[in-house]
């Protein structure tokens, strides 16, 4: 993975801003991925903290385009680490939600590289029809796990939106896929990309764009026009509390993860996640109580923000990822001392 020792925020920021008012997601990520915005530090490689920087710019200018943002980087990191190859100019996503109703099946000699045909289908696919490439999972005939990566443009592949009825993230146009002895091959061995150290740091990402939303929301606040009053200013303390927070622990993260790359980062991106989220909620509270009805109806932007994020957020896990971070917390020693 190509490293850009320039690379900064706002290089993406001004990308944005060149483009018109009304582009889609897909236009937005094609022109980062021209631009080579999209060629991120690799999680652990000592730059991890300016990978997150990079989401959490692009979540505060527009979050359906963050959900393939991320999407498509972290599908480059995880080629990288398993060996796979991704071609000039293509677009990715990676699709590894398990929906009971829709599965995909793996036929043929099913290994590490091996070419494999694909059927059955996959349900949230968020912007399959402006992605080039998808990385998937899906299952062989014995019921072991795969990664498998596909050429979306081929014959054998259905994309079906139309149940997609959200007013919330409405613009990432997630499809259910539907496969016919569709063309793929294998990404790793069987389990490797829940087993890889690059899971738990793609999960401790989606973090930072949270994190990147929430700062946007704050800084609108910070923006409003007219003196701020008490009230106001007391909402503004409670929103830099929380996000202050938040930021610290993501420094910590990033650093950690660059120190330890191979450590099982499972609790530290748990801890992450749900420590931006609950500030994320907190924050969307506090500026929405101190802007009142005024932005939501007159900042296009701003009301598609807090249409996106409380959708976006739910790629968390609520209190499953409490209970797990508390099973952690009950058998590793629990280090509680400041």
């Amino acid at each position: 993975m190509e490293q850009h020792n320039s690379l900064t925020p706002s290089m993406a920021a001004q990308c944005l801003r060149e483009l018109d008012e009304g582009s889609t997601p897909g236009a937005m990520l094609r022109r980062l991925a021209d631009a080579r915005l999209d060629r991120l530090p690799l999680p652990g490689s000592g730059a991890t903290l300016l990978r997150w920087r990079m989401l959490a710019a692009v979540s505060g200018w527009d979050l359906s385009l963050a959900k393939l943002y991320e999407g498509h980087t972290d599908a480059l990191a995880i080629l990288a680490e398993l060996g796979g190859r991704a071609p000039a100019g293509s677009l990715w996503g990676v699709w590894c939600a398990e929906a009971p109703s829709a599965r995909a099946i793996v036929s043929g000699h099913a290994a590490a590289g091996a070419p494999v045909r694909l059927d059955g289908a996959k349900a949230w696919c968020s912007g399959a029809a402006d992605l080039s490439h998808a990385l998937l999972s899906a299952w062989d005939a014995d019921g072991r796990p795969w990664l498998v990566a596909l050429d979306l443009r081929q014959d054998g592949i259905r994309i079906d939106d139309s149940g997609w009825e959200a007013v919330g993230m409405a613009r990432t146009g997630t499809a259910l896929l539907t496969f016919s002895g569709a063309e793929a091959h294998c990404v790793g061995d069987s389990g490797a990309y829940l087993r890889r150290p690059g899971f738990w740091h793609g999960g401790a990402g989606i973090a930072a764009c949270w994190y990147g939303a929430a700062a946007e929301l704050a800084r609108t606040l910070h923006a409003a026009a007219g003196t701020p009053d008490a009230h106001r200013l007391a909402h503004m303390g409670a929103a830099d509390a929380c996000l202050s927070a938040a930021r610290a622990l993501l420094h910590a993260g990033a650093q950690a993860i660059d120190a330890r790359p191979g450590d099982d980062a499972a609790a530290l991106a748990m801890r992450l996640r749900l420590a931006v989220d609950a500030c994320t909620v907190e924050v969307m509270t506090q500026v929405g109580q101190a802007l009142g009805a005024a932005p939501f109806c007159r900042d296009r932007r701003f009301a598609r923000l807090m249409a996106d994020l409380p959708v976006f957020l739910r790629q968390g896990h609520a209190r499953r990822d409490q209970a797990a971070l508390g099973q952690i917390a009950r058998e590793a020693a629990w280090e509680l001392a400041l």
